[in-house]
């Protein structure tokens, strides 16, 4: 009997291994999306900075961003004018975001960008 219950000891060790493996998985995952998206939402707002600043084109241009980014990517959500206006205030609020690295996230011995 002993020996079944060293055996069940090992076996759900061995499973909360895998799950812990799983959940530290997923969290990177997560982290690494959320540091591209901000990348594109900065790089986006970047964008229209510049074209506002060296194309002379008003507040409009961000409207016409909308609508077409609405066309090529029907099924996409979160491009909206009020979204794009917030882009355009996060990279003017911080100009030098692409090379500022800041560690989201730590495991063992590695820092994630």
């Amino acid at each position: 009997m002993d020996r079944i219950l060293q055996h069940n000891d090992i076996v759900n060790q061995w499973i909360d291994n895998i799950k812990n493996k799983i959940h530290t998985a997923q969290t990177r995952a997560m982290l690494k999306v959320n540091a591209e998206m901000l990348q594109l939402y900065w790089e986006i707002g970047n964008s229209i900075i510049d074209a506002q600043q060296n194309n002379s084109w008003g507040a409009q241009i961000v409207d016409k961003l909308a609508t077409s980014i609405k066309e090529q990517f029907d099924d996409t959500t979160g491009f909206s004018v009020r979204n794009l206006k917030s882009m355009r205030a996060f990279a003017k609020e911080y100009p030098d975001f692409p090379i500022v690295q800041v560690p989201l996230a730590q495991s063992e011995n590695e820092f994630m960008q």
